[in-house]
């Protein structure tokens, strides 16, 4: 993984700067939301520095130590009064607009696979249209939040149809690693995810993605009865 353009790693970056930076907002800027995500890059950087994720032999998969403790801290904040709570404080605007991160993510997964780093069925040549999520994102916001022109369900359907897709890219990507598990890919696997700052996707982005939409249907079809009002 030494020998990718500059400008891979440089978007990559970006990505999740802004990403990090859009979640921060929509927590109406918690400190100690910040706290816990910078804490969790550097562990997971300097586990993946260190090549723990690259020992793919063992069962279950290391890189499955990416995905537990985020989905795990998800059951906990939607299960709990405190949780919850949190949730319902989180702005339904910028969990919407949060998505656009979705279409530099699918950029960085092309040139990865014209790298020979992951497979093509991790692109938008292959069976990953999650790129259409981030292109619409932009559009829905201004639709429901700024012009008014769809209602709720509208919003919501959006984010089932988005989070489809990205079950879809998840999945497919899970099942092209090389471990005991891997059914697809078996010529080029998905090695990229297993180094730093890749390794980042599946321990940082994805977990945003999916609790942002979890987050938003909370919203729309507990607590949430009107648009807010964007800001």
């Amino acid at each position: 993984m030494d020998n990718l353009p500059i400008y891979i790693y440089l978007v990559f970056g970006l990505t999740v700067l802004v990403a990090v930076g859009l979640f921060y907002q929509a927590t109406q800027r918690s400190k100690t939301f910040l706290v816990l995500a910078a804490g969790w890059l550097l562990f997971q950087a300097a586990m993946s520095l260190s090549g723990f994720y690259t020992v793919t032999n063992t069962t279950p998969p290391r890189v499955s130590l990416l995905l537990l403790p985020p989905l795990v801290m998800t059951i906990v904040l939607f299960t709990t009064t405190r949780g919850q709570r949190f949730i319902d404080t989180l702005n339904l605007n910028t969990l919407t607009l949060f998505h656009i991160i979705r279409v530099p993510v699918e950029l960085v997964l092309y040139w990865l696979f014209v790298q020979k780093a992951v497979p093509e069925l991790m692109t938008f040549e292959g069976r990953n249209v999650d790129i259409l999520s981030g292109i619409s994102a932009p559009i829905i916001y201004y639709l429901y939040f700024t012009a008014r022109k769809v209602g709720k369900p509208v919003l919501i359907g959006w984010n089932v149809l988005c989070l489809g897709l990205l079950i879809n890219i998840v999945t497919n990507a899970i099942l092209s690693l090389p471990s005991v598990f891997q059914q697809f890919a078996f010529d080029q696997p998905n090695v990229a995810i297993l180094y730093f700052p890749f390794i980042l996707l599946p321990g940082l982005l994805v977990p945003l993605v999916l609790f942002s939409h979890l987050a938003s249907f909370r919203q729309l079809l507990i607590t949430r009865s009107t648009p807010a009002t964007a800001h």
